[in-house]
């Protein structure tokens, strides 16, 4: 990636409204704020706030970076609607990131990424040469089926766990939106596939009223 290359990301792929802007290794400007809903309101300011900190205009950027989760459905089609567009208007490439890659960024060895998919069940993705799993929908109680040597749990439960399969676990090495700008880093000048909802658990109940945006074909 060029030196002067600058990385926008962000995420609403759950209870949080995230952004951060890299360049090379460096997080220039970051913001994490949680948050139960009001996404659609929060995000582009919060986005703003971050590029008027690292003295950044939207014209500067060369490739925004997106949370396609999984997790929440609506917070992940407002995110990714918002990419789009700006990608769209910007002319530059949108890339978008699971946020189980974005928990497993920085292990070393085999890593067991999870996220909690609420009623006793995770979403899980284990990374490991030659024995690369998911990502998948897990009940707990069969997370003993991902077990394997040397291996580390983050995430959220990640402590449970590796209690339940005789793992050790750990922090993720990177927040949330840093992890997604740095991985997109690796990817936007290369041919990507167009930034899509990554939905694991087919909804089960009617979409709320305050719907995201509208997504583009």
């Amino acid at each position: 990636m060029p030196s002067d290359a600058l990385i926008l990301a962000f995420d609403t792929s759950a209870a949080h409204c995230a952004a951060a802007l890299l360049s090379g290794d460096r997080v220039l400007a970051a913001r994490h704020e949680e948050m139960g809903k009001g996404q659609a309101e929060r995000l582009m300011p919060l986005v703003q706030e971050v590029l008027a900190e690292a003295g950044v205009a939207l014209p500067d950027l060369s490739a925004i970076g997106v949370g396609i989760g999984p997790g929440n459905f609506t917070g992940i089609r407002i995110s990714v609607a918002a990419a789009r567009g700006l990608a769209l208007s910007l002319g530059i490439p949108t890339i978008g990131v699971s946020l189980l890659d974005c928990l497993a960024l920085g292990a070393e060895g085999p890593v067991l990424a999870c996220l909690d998919a609420r009623r006793d069940h995770l979403y899980l993705q284990r990374s490991a040469e030659g024995a690369g799993k998911g990502p998948a929908l897990v009940p707990f109680d069969a997370v003993s089926e991902w077990a394997l040597p040397g291996l580390t749990c983050v995430g959220q439960r990640a402590e449970e766990v590796a209690e339940r399969i005789g793992a050790t676990h750990a922090p993720a090495a990177f927040a949330p939106a840093s992890a997604i700008a740095r991985i997109a880093a690796t990817r936007w000048q290369t041919p990507q596939p167009r930034p899509a909802p990554l939905y694991i658990r087919s909804p089960d109940a009617a979409p709320a009223r305050d719907t995201g945006p509208v997504m583009l074909p």
